[in-house]
């Protein structure tokens, strides 16, 4: 679990810093060079990565709470909706006029869903982590970046796009999660 927790804490860290300090964050980028502080902020989510997946299959889940009956159905549904919003954060389309952040709300739905799906220990951690991860970033970009003006409106087709990207991309995650998350969600033989 230690593991698994020095990945998320590491990924929200990481994340949040231009956010939560965006001078320090300028200020260490001119000093670094533009690409070096890429570059170093790549390789720390690489790294955090790698501890989120080491640490999670080498976590032995430990039940915190038991889910409603009905989280895994929901959850379904909200990974879905996550994928649609995740996708709609690529490129222009309407869905962004409607949500500023459609990619860390995608993940905020996306963390939610599994936390009504999954009561164990690493569960909580890792999509816990992830759905706070969003609604801070969320509340701090809103903070640095103040008002937003709304992006004008593009074709439907643009939506389109957006949504069939997001069910590809839920149908391709739906498919393989057992060899994603090491737990299949669909059961071949039936």
């Amino acid at each position: 679990m230690i593991m698994l927790t020095a990945g998320v804490l590491l990924w929200i860290a990481v994340h949040l810093f231009p956010a939560a300090a965006p001078a320090a964050r300028h200020s260490l980028a001119d000093k670094m060079g533009a690409n070096p502080y890429r570059g170093v902020f790549t390789l720390l989510i690489l790294a955090s990565l790698l501890l989120i997946v080491f640490g999670w299959r080498s976590t032995i889940p430990e039940t915190v709470y038991l889910p409603p009956e009905w989280g895994r159905h929901l959850a379904m549904l909200l990974v879905l909706i996550g994928f649609i919003l995740f996708s709609a954060s690529h490129g222009r389309n309407n869905i962004q006029r409607v949500i500023r952040h459609p990619q860390l709300s995608g993940v905020f739905v996306w963390g939610i869903a599994h936390l009504l799906a999954n009561g164990e220990s690493r569960s909580i951690v890792l999509f816990g982590g992830f759905t706070l991860w969003a609604l801070v970033s969320i509340v701090l970009i809103n903070r640095r970046d103040g008002a937003r003006d709304k992006p004008p409106a593009v074709p439907f087709k643009k939506d389109v796009i957006a949504v069939v990207g997001g069910v590809v991309v839920y149908a391709v995650v739906l498919f393989s999660h057992r060899w994603i998350a090491g737990i299949p969600l669909i059961n071949p033989a039936g």
